[in-house]
């Protein structure tokens, strides 16, 4: 068959077996951006697409309207409002839950079901079982995940405390939604199946158990386009007032959905920045393996051109070369994103509760991928293929001049003079051949800087979590009221076995203006002397609550565009509802949200209310643990409880589960760039320097000796780029945070020495497999074959 193939052809089958280690590495680096490509926007599209057709089809609500209490009448007023295309009402009520085995209690939210089973807002999936009898008033759906960190099926029975009573239900069925995709506790920031709950009982039972028979406690809404949405918001939080409405707000501000926006960003912004850098390597690669190849080709590029081959015929066979490099490292990228996709999927499916989540690419995504990558390739060898063509063969026929060591920098030749011959040998030839240094060193520093800001979100996330559980948040336990209540509330807690010390705080809804710029948060008052919940500033140091105004998070401030000193209008949307102007007295760094604080005796006089509190924090005594859950499990004014140390675990968890995947995959991905970065120059360099180590070995240098000349060098040329890798991976680092910068979380540029250390060790390990291959060869070199070759 290889008669079937033109001179040309021949030759470049043998040059790529020739080369095929070096081909491989950097096919392998190609594969790994096309992959990472793959992976991160095919997942996005799916993930995007996923939510799209989930949303449309259970009817996922554009706006929520909370109430007080408000008569189901009401309802047709909401639906006359411009822009709403739908509208319903419903009960939602915060619970305690109780479940066999589970020790402490757990916090829950319930739902209301329409008395016929139909079509309606916020609609669910039944997985598995029943819809309830609506004669029965005691059966209920569970949430899926809920349903099975608890072993739950149709038919088993669990407890909860619904408006101060607690009462036995049954479970019918286990359901999925879309309004918990991201299903979470109020207050924590990453979900706990075991932890949280949602069930679904229907209307007059629920109606009864909260006293709301004929009433409604929240409104949810379907619009014609977002272009309404802003003035309905204000319409409807006007028509709702009297009612105890707390703020209507869109779906940007449903704590599911913006966890799931969030991750569908960051998403975005990983496809964006990573795979174009792997790309770049990929181009250095070939610009380096394709210019010395042609530079030590020149002989047979001038015979080629003398026997007639004119300059299109030999650039021509060197972009077959490249165009093959390239193809094999597509292949190879489009299996590994396919490989990666699907994993991705798996394990986007434990952590957002989806009905089905299915990996597709689609064709754009591979058209890009695929024209990206020969555009890198295409840009990285255009210097040497302008070589190719601009060999004239008179000039190439003739070898080039030997490297001249003869001038020396006298500085560097006294330091050196003291070493053995091997090693001066080695810093010589490095500084007669700088950029060829230079650029290797650059290749490694690259794979090294690419580990570390990939791998130092873990080092941020867990300094995020020591901050959030060890110095902000210090309590054991925060336990909600079901109503504000008086301060003296806090005694019937302490009362519980175990309670050792508590302090209240507040939450208030309110809308904070600033001219034109509006924010829908909940303002948290806390005594100034706090010590379990503390606001910290920027150097971790707590700071004590003004007399009066409001400190507001770096994040809240620049949302509302606003400074310490200024005004801030307050909306409250509770009690009385005032309005009025307060100062921001400071403004305070956070990681996690956009928080509010306020001085709790200030914020109850702008109320004109005694002192009133939401809940408590409490600091527990370990022995008495179980006896301090069964005593919240049975007291009826608790609404909803957390635990510190369960939140904690959860976040290392999800920790371990998603970015510890990243950081194995991002290690591979670097470990494989700097053994193709490492192994490519070695092999380049053996090739090269091949009848120079022959004539050392004739000369009587050992095999060793030999080695360590070739070897020496790039484990020189490695450790010089340590520093390097370390400079790269802090810059990428630093972009990535600024790209991440959202409400929900800003990442710290933080990166550990461990980070640095164990990127320089992979780069090492790298380093070292790519030497043991090259020594192989130093062993297999052919003395006589290689001095036969004309200089």
């Amino acid at each position: 068959m290889i008669e079937l193939f033109s001179p040309l052809d021949r030759k470049l089958l043998r040059d790529l077996w020739a080369i095929k280690g070096q081909a491989l590495a950097i096919a392998v680096v190609i594969g790994c951006g096309v992959g990472m490509y793959l992976m991160s926007k095919g997942m996005l599209v799916s993930l995007a697409d996923t939510r799209a057709a989930y949303y449309e089809r259970y009817r996922f609500a554009d706006v929520w309207a909370p109430v007080k209490r408000a008569p189901d009448a009401l309802l047709e007023q909401i639906t006359e409002l411009p822009g709403v295309r739908r509208a319903e009402t419903r009960i939602r009520a915060g619970v305690i839950l109780d479940v066999e085995g589970a020790a402490a209690p757990i916090t829950g939210e319930i739902q209301s079901l329409p008395a016929i089973r139909g079509p309606h807002i916020n609609d669910f999936v039944l997985r598995r079982g029943r819809y309830p009898d609506p004669v029965r008033e005691e059966e209920v759906l569970a949430l899926e995940a809920f349903a099975e960190a608890h072993e739950l099926v149709p038919g088993d029975h669990l407890y909860a405390i619904l408006n101060g009573t607690k009462k036995k239900l049954t479970v019918t069925g286990v359901a999925l939604a879309p309004e918990y995709v991201y299903a979470i506790s109020p207050g924590e920031i990453v979900p706990d199946k075991k932890r949280f709950g949602v069930l679904w009982m229907h209307r007059e039972a629920l109606g009864h158990a909260f006293d709301l028979d004929g009433a409604f406690n929240e409104a949810v809404l379907l619009t014609s386009g977002s272009e309404y949405e802003e003035a309905l918001l204000e319409q409807l939080d006007q028509l709702l007032k009297r009612y105890g409405a707390t703020g209507a707000y869109g779906r940007e501000q449903q704590i599911s959905d913006q966890f799931l926006s969030n991750e569908i960003q960051q998403l975005e912004t990983m496809g964006r920045l990573l795979p174009p850098i792997f790309l770049l390597v990929a181009a250095f690669l070939l610009n380096v393996v394709i210019g010395r190849l042609v530079d030590t080709e020149r002989e047979q590029i001038g015979l080629l051109k003398a026997f007639g081959y004119g300059n299109r015929d030999v650039a021509r066979h060197y972009l077959k070369m490249i165009g093959a490099i390239t193809v094999l490292g597509i292949v190879i990228g489009i299996a590994l994103g396919l490989w990666l996709g699907h994993g991705l999927a798996r394990m986007y499916m434990d952590y957002f509760k989806f009905p089905f989540l299915l990996f597709s690419a689609p064709p754009d995504v591979y058209l890009v991928a695929i024209g990206f990558s020969l555009l890198v390739a295409a840009v990285g060898t255009f210097g040497a293929l302008r070589r190719v063509v601009r060999l004239d063969p008179a000039v190439a026929m003739v070898p080039p001049p030997p490297p001249d060591y003869s001038r020396s920098f006298r500085g560097l030749e006294r330091l050196i003079r003291g070493i053995d011959q091997p090693s001066r040998m080695i810093i010589r030839h490095l500084y007669r051949w700088p950029r060829r240094a230079a650029m290797t060193t650059t290749g490694i520093g690259m794979a090294m800087g690419l580990l570390i800001g990939s791998s130092f979100s873990l080092d941020a996330m867990m300094y995020m979590v020591d901050i959030s559980f060890n110095v902000i948040d210090r309590q054991d336990v925060t336990v909600n009221f079901v109503e504000p209540r008086n301060i003296r509330a806090i005694q019937d807690v302490l009362h519980a076995p175990g309670a050792m010390s508590a302090e209240p705080f507040r939450a208030i809804p309110a809308v904070l203006r600033n001219g034109t710029r509006t924010r829908r948060e909940a303002i948290i008052g806390l005594q100034p002397d706090a010590e379990l919940s503390r606001v910290v500033d920027t150097r971790l140091q707590p700071v004590v609550l003004p007399r009066s105004g409001i400190v507001l998070s770096d994040k809240l401030a620049e949302l509302l565009d606003i400074h310490t000193g200024e005004l801030l209008r307050l909306e409250i949307r509770t009690g009385r509802r005032p309005e009025l102007d307060v100062p921001v007295s400071g403004i305070v760094k956070t990681y996690m949200g956009t928080a509010a604080y306020m001085d709790l005796a200030f914020m109850n006089r702008i109320l004109r209310e005694d002192t009133v509190i939401s809940g408590s924090y409490l600091l527990v005594d370990p022995a008495h643990t179980d006896a301090f859950y069964h005593a919240l499990k049975n007291t009826p004014v608790v609404a909803g409880v957390s635990l510190q140390e369960q939140a904690q675990n959860a976040f290392y968890d999800t920790l371990q589960e998603s970015l510890g995947t990243f950081v194995f995959f991002n290690t591979l991905f670097a470990g494989l760039i700097a053994l193709g970065v490492v192994y490519n120059s070695a092999r380049i360099s053996l090739s090269e320097r091949g009848r120079e180590l022959a004539s050392l070995r004739v000369l009587g240098l050992t095999r060793g000796e030999v080695s360590y000349i070739l070897l020496g060098e790039l484990a020189l040329l490695t450790l010089l780029a340590l520093p390097l890798g370390a400079l790269l991976g802090y810059l990428l680092a630093w972009t990535l945070v600024q790209s991440f910068d959202t409400e929900l979380f800003r990442i710290p540029l933080i990166i550990n020495p461990s980070t640095y250390g164990y990127a320089a060790l992979v780069v090492m390990l790298s380093a070292l497999a790519s030497g043991i291959l090259v020594h192989r060869r130093i062993q297999q070199l052919d003395l006589i074959a290689v001095l036969k070759t004309r200089e």
